[in-house]
């Protein structure tokens, strides 16, 4: 009996992560004493602020140690209501609110229960490597919206509505964006949302869990447009912004039957994310942005140099991510070239391979992403560590021929 026969058709049909396979290559070098800079993880190289540290550390000392309610504490989700309607300028009730182990939990939650077997999800590529395979998992076929550098990775409402089909049930996408750093305007929502006012039976996934790594004014979200926002499900939560990747907490603000929904599935799975987490989140929701503001002001000056870094290394060609802390730069001017072992380059994957095993940095081949001419770089880096991983990959790529 082969494994392939033992497992399940679900688990054999789904890839395995692209990101987290080039985080444990990269790993894996450095147990052997090679010197790996990290460029392929999205998470931020900061230190969880001390005030939510010592709301966790309280947390612990009053015995929050038992299970929490399916949904999240109503402390936490009244928090998250109050942080909507102060700095997004959108009413919830706590009743629409449900927190999960992770924004990557939310979506999750959403696709399976909003997903029958054979209904079409519509994605804009490039588009976070998970997103196709959690529709894969329930059952649904993705449908791209394909898009290139020279539009900054953002789609039209003519490439929407050229999308739609009767099987489309929802659209999911991300701004700002993961994988390119793409930001979404007001204006430029507001296109596509006169799109969806067409079709009602569409439901939009908007995940913004970039939110505040945003360098060109306030953050839009499409769950302000009042026509359509009964059919948004808002995601978010904690990761990015301060720096809690490990804590495992997100959430998702949406309409209460698709709330319920998502309360009744996780009450089956998981039950109510980590007691601790959710209370460290009370503490940085409700103490201010000022961590958050001096993380977003070192991202900013990290990504003006990498992208005067990039722009050096001649055959790659990049635009100035508006959000997220990532670069999308295309590369396929080195498809076709041999390492100096007569090995052909021949997309994206190999592309990311060869630095890792020749120039010592890890990325992730834009092929995980839905672009295959393209390579995802983390700039959540110190500036030290980028400027020798540049300098790495711009040696590293001269070598091919």
């Amino acid at each position: 009996m082969t494994t392939t026969s033992i497992l399940s058709d679900r688990i054999n049909n789904l890839s395995e992560s692209a990101t987290l396979k080039m985080t444990k290559l990269g790993r894996e070098l450095a147990a052997k004493g090679i010197n790996v800079i990290s460029l392929s993880v999205g998470e931020p190289d900061f230190s969880t602020p001390e005030h939510v540290k010592n709301a966790a550390k309280q947390a612990l000392d009053q015995n929050y140690t038992r299970y929490s309610p399916v949904p999240g504490y109503p402390d936490l989700r009244q928090a998250i209501v109050d942080k909507l309607k102060q700095e997004n300028n959108l009413d919830y009730d706590i009743s629409e609110i449900v927190v999960s182990t992770g924004a990557k939990q939310s979506l999750s939650n959403v696709l399976l229960t909003l997903i029958n077997p054979g209904d079409e999800v519509i994605i804009p590529t490039p588009y976070w490597v998970s997103y196709s395979e959690m529709v894969t998992l329930a059952e649904g076929n993705s449908v791209f919206i394909h898009t290139t550098i020279d539009s900054d990775f953002k789609i039209t409402p003519a490439q929407l509505e050229a999308a739609i089909t009767p099987k489309s049930k929802v659209f999911m996408f991300s701004s700002p964006c993961n994988p390119t750093g793409s930001v979404y305007s007001k204006e430029e929502l507001a296109g596509l949302v006169e799109v969806f006012e067409k079709h009602p039976d569409i439901y939009i996934i908007s995940d913004e869990i970039y939110e505040h790594i945003n360098f060109v004014g306030k953050h839009e979200s499409i769950a302000q447009f009042n026509s359509i926002k009964d059919r948004v499900i808002l995601v978010n939560g904690f990761s990015k912004a301060f720096a809690m990747t490990g804590w495992r907490l997100g959430y998702i603000a949406t309409n209460r039957v698709i709330a319920a929904a998502n309360e009744k599935i996780q009450g089956q799975t998981t039950s109510g994310t980590c007691s601790i987490s959710q209370r460290a989140g009370i503490a940085a929701y409700k103490e201010g942005l000022e961590s958050v503001l001096e993380m977003k002001n070192a991202f900013a000056r990290r990504r003006q140099l990498v992208y005067e870094l990039l722009n050096e290394i001649p055959g790659v060609k990049t635009n100035l991510p508006e959000g997220a802390f990532y670069f999308f730069p295309e590369i396929s001017s080195f498809f076709g070239k041999k390492d100096p072992e007569g090995n052909v380059i021949e997309n994206s994957a190999d592309l990311a391979l060869y630095l890792l095993n020749y120039g010592h940095v890890a990325t992730v081949g834009g092929d995980s992403f839905g672009n295959d001419n393209y390579l995802r770089l983390s700039y959540a880096a110190s500036d030290d560590n980028l400027r020798e991983a540049l300098r790495r990959i711009k040696e590293a790529l001269a070598k091919l021929v």
